[in-house]
């Protein structure tokens, strides 16, 4: 931590700025950790972030991954599906109803274990390049 000092609204009082070694954004994405000091819990739920990092109170209000993290796991878990239903139907010829609990499980889950680091690593990828208008308001 060090202080800066300045002149302006405060009347030149010295403020505490913490310097934080910057996370790599994948590490802190997949970890759900903060992006800019990488200990504090990036959401408050399943896929709700937080309202601030708890460690150095970073705001992430201005964070918004959009469609992002969902359009990428659509395409990794699309050719994966496909891949693995070839496998299963022309290589092991499995019964096709077999097959098809297999991949709508692997799918269905792949979906939800990966959805959260995805966004995780979507929002650190946002504040790391300061991104539309998450990179005006993040400091």
């Amino acid at each position: 931590m060090h202080l800066r000092g300045g002149r302006g609204r405060r009347g030149g009082a010295l403020t505490a700025i913490a310097s934080y070694p910057p996370p790599s954004a994948f590490g802190a994405g997949i970890a759900c950790r903060c992006p800019r000091c990488g200990r504090g819990r990036l959401f408050a739920g399943y896929l709700t972030l937080a309202p601030r990092c708890e460690v150095c109170q970073l705001d992430y209000s201005k964070a918004d991954s959009g469609d992002g993290p969902a359009v990428f796991l659509i395409f990794i878990l699309g050719a994966l599906a496909v891949l693995l239903a070839y496998l299963m139907l022309y290589v092991f010829a499995l019964p096709e109803w077999l097959s098809w609990l297999v991949l709508v499980v692997v799918v269905i889950g792949g979906a939800l274990l990966l959805l959260r680091p995805a966004k995780g690593i979507m929002v650190a990828l946002q504040y790391k390049h300061r991104a539309g208008d998450v990179g005006e308001g993040w400091q």
